[in-house]
């Protein structure tokens, strides 16, 4: 058998192998620029994913969401899907997820804008870069009121925070006592971050208390001859005898006057508040029988403690007393919330008789 061997021109060689070449860079770069075409638009997915606006506002305004404390990534998502705020959730989830939320979850009060995008969003929440809330409090009788007004402000619980402000050891270790505590707190508004505790409430508390009280208002309670929560507690009970600010100076002095003078204060809010009824109108004689070391008509000094939460005006009003000589006063007879001003008791018997008489003609018996 004969073998024949069959040999190509070396021309068609190098011509077949400068095809193969061609063919495989045409390959190389058609698999390149397919992937350059997927990478580009996943980039471009990717971009409008993270960047694209996907918060939607009801009306284009502001939303505010609450993330309670002990809140997990779980809560958020629920959180973010009953308000309905999100175009896309899932698109949020996904960025959420790749800049480690899940992980960073931080209570507090979200301040939502229309428009945001995924990754606005994400680093809000992830950074905890809450809104404060304005916390605002006045008229206030007690501390368990303030508790209950102070808990529908910010996260803490009322019964959290009415627990603190009776923890006698607790306030013991700031100077207070059961009966001194609402000295404590000086009605205004403060900002606060709405996870706040009521440790963090109270805290704050004592600092605008310490700011408040600074040595020039210290001295001017040492040149009356009281101490910080004994100008409060007479504040509680210029408070009570009238709303007029430009007239509380002028109460406060005739208070002090009677104190230098070692007089009874005879307040008649201070019979109230031992008496627990403010639904009196008309202090009677019996209510001044009264058993409490609060009965002014009874017991000589201020009373153990404020009998309200006084207003900062108030607070200024006694610091800031005016000088005279009068010893009484006694509501005028035309409602209008003063009073007139006696330097005898003959004088202010003749103001209370006319105060008298309007109340009966109203009907005001008790």
């Amino acid at each position: 058998m004969v073998k024949i061997e069959t040999k190509l021109p070396k021309e068609n060689k190098k011509k077949r192998k400068k095809k193969n070449a061609k063919g495989a860079r045409f390959t190389v770069f058609l698999v390149v620029g397919i992937l350059l075409v997927f990478a580009l638009a996943f980039g471009y997915w990717a971009y409008r994913t993270v960047m694209s606006p996907n918060v939607t506002t009801p009306d284009g305004k502001e939303a505010v969401v609450f993330i309670p404390t002990g809140s997990n990534y779980d809560d958020v998502q629920n959180i973010l899907d009953e308000s309905h705020l999100l175009a896309n959730p899932k698109s949020f989830n996904w960025v959420a997820q790749r800049k480690g939320l899940p992980e960073n979850v931080r209570p507090g009060r979200y301040v939502l804008k229309h428009g945001m995008s995924n990754n606005q969003l994400v680093n809000m929440l992830r950074g905890g870069l809450q809104s404060p809330v304005n916390v605002t409090f006045n008229y206030i009788r007690d501390v368990d009121q303030l508790a209950g007004r102070i808990a529908r402000q910010i996260e803490a619980d009322s019964a959290s925070i009415s627990e603190l402000l009776h923890d006698q050891d607790y306030i013991g270790e700031h100077g207070f006592n059961g009966f001194t505590i609402p000295a404590l707190f000086l009605p205004d508004t403060y900002q606060f971050y709405w996870n706040t505790d009521a440790e963090g409430f109270v805290t704050r508390m004592l600092q605008e208390y310490n700011k408040f009280w600074n040595d020039e208002r210290k001295e001017q309670a040492k040149r009356i001859g009281l101490t910080p929560i004994q100008v409060s507690t007479l504040a509680s009970i210029v408070n009570k005898e009238t709303n007029m600010t430009d007239e509380m100076p002028r109460v406060a002095g005739v208070y002090l006057n009677r104190l230098k003078n070692n007089w009874l204060l005879q307040a008649d809010p201070t019979l109230i508040f031992a008496l627990n009824d403010y639904s009196i109108k008309r202090v009677l004689n019996v209510h001044k029988e009264v058993e409490s070391p609060y009965n002014t008509y009874k017991y000589i000094g201020l009373p153990p403690g404020p009998i309200c939460i006084p207003s900062i005006a108030a607070v200024k009003a006694v610091l800031n007393a005016e000088q005279h000589h009068y010893f009484y006063f006694c509501a005028k007879e035309d409602f209008s919330g003063y009073h007139h001003f006696a330097q005898t008791h003959a004088e202010h018997n003749r103001n209370a008789a006319k105060y008298q008489q309007a109340l009966n003609q109203r009907g005001i018996m008790k």
